[in-house]
């Protein structure tokens, strides 16, 4: 299994991102020790906001969240999944499966020793990270979810998504069009630019900005994990990762303690999740629920500040 990191000279200029590097080793079954990178900032007595990425970003989208949060005296960790950012990154696309992105942020957050969390998912920090707090629920006091859903491919979801993903039938499913362009995309493209996705649903951005979405991937060799979490979608109600989705909804029909969702109003890949776990979630009920406005599906980059303000305000009413 071969690993290389991205040199460091590539993190060298990166505009509002003055957070020290730090690393924990993780494992999982197969791969042995691997190096994640993760922001600490704040007192570390003070409530931890524990902010997962999703693909194809890293804890540097966070960037306009975490000085929120830190002025409201929370306690910010911000990872990027093995494969992302400045963490280890596997050169062979099929060494990533979605167990070992469960199993990596797990470890994690146990050799850090991390309790009283308010997890933050969007994107694929959903799907691993609400896996991981299925796991392991009793190191977590609430959740906040915003722009992001849980691959089940349930026929239960049919009608209550913008972008239909879900069984119908007797062995037949259904998909938006867009997210099998997408899929197909990610596995025939012979280079994948993190920047290229950030513009055109974001932007348009400052030319040093995309270079930071940019600086962990110096050539293609270092984009395997970038071209896998979109393979590891399921598409089907017998891949495997609907049934860790399945698990994982299971399990948030248990999580009585609160549960915010926060999605903005211009992501239709997302929208009618928020609905799907208001409704599904018990810790959900009685939440106030919020839109955030002026928003795509990369929220932290264009309302990150608002959405900085709406998780600080959860945990101290919730506290």
């Amino acid at each position: 299994m071969a690993v290389i990191r991205t040199p460091d000279e590539r993190f060298a200029v990166l505009p509002d991102y003055p957070f020290e590097p730090r690393y924990v080793e993780v494992e999982s079954r197969g791969t042995g020790p691997l190096r994640m990178h993760y922001v600490d900032e704040g007192p570390p007595e003070a409530p931890v906001a524990l902010l997962l990425h999703g693909q194809p970003t890293w804890s540097y989208l966070y960037r306009h969240v975490i000085g929120v949060l830190l002025a409201a005296g929370l306690r910010v960790i911000a990872p990027d999944h093995i494969g992302y950012g400045r963490s280890d990154k596997l050169t062979d696309p099929t060494d990533y499966t979605f167990d070992r992105h469960i199993d990596w942020l797990h470890s994690a957050i146990t050799r850090l020793d991390l309790s009283d969390v308010t997890l933050v998912v969007q994107d694929w920090g959903g799907p691993i990270g609400l896996s991981v707090l299925a796991r392991d629920p009793d190191r977590f006091a609430r959740v906040v979810a915003t722009n992001t859903i849980l691959h089940t491919c349930d026929p239960g979801l049919a009608g209550k998504l913008e972008w239909p993903h879900h069984a119908v039938g007797d062995g037949q499913v259904i998909h938006q069009e867009t997210l099998l362009d997408y899929v197909a995309y990610y596995q025939r493209s012979p280079e994948l630019v993190p920047s290229f996705f950030l513009d055109a649903v974001a932007g348009p951005l400052r030319p040093d900005v995309l270079a930071a979405y940019d600086a962990p991937f110096p050539d293609r060799r270092f984009t395997a994990g970038l071209r896998q979490m979109i393979a590891l979608i399921p598409l089907t109600r017998n891949d495997r990762g609907a049934a860790i989705g399945r698990t994982t909804m299971a399990a948030l029909g248990e999580w009585r303690r609160p549960f915010l969702t926060a999605y903005s109003d211009g992501d239709p890949a997302t929208r009618g999740w928020d609905k799907v776990f208001t409704e599904h979630v018990p810790g959900a009920k009685g939440q106030p629920h919020t839109t955030v406005a002026g928003a795509g599906h990369f929220v932290q980059e264009q309302q990150g500040e608002e959405l900085g303000r709406i998780i600080a305000e959860f945990v101290a009413r919730t506290g």
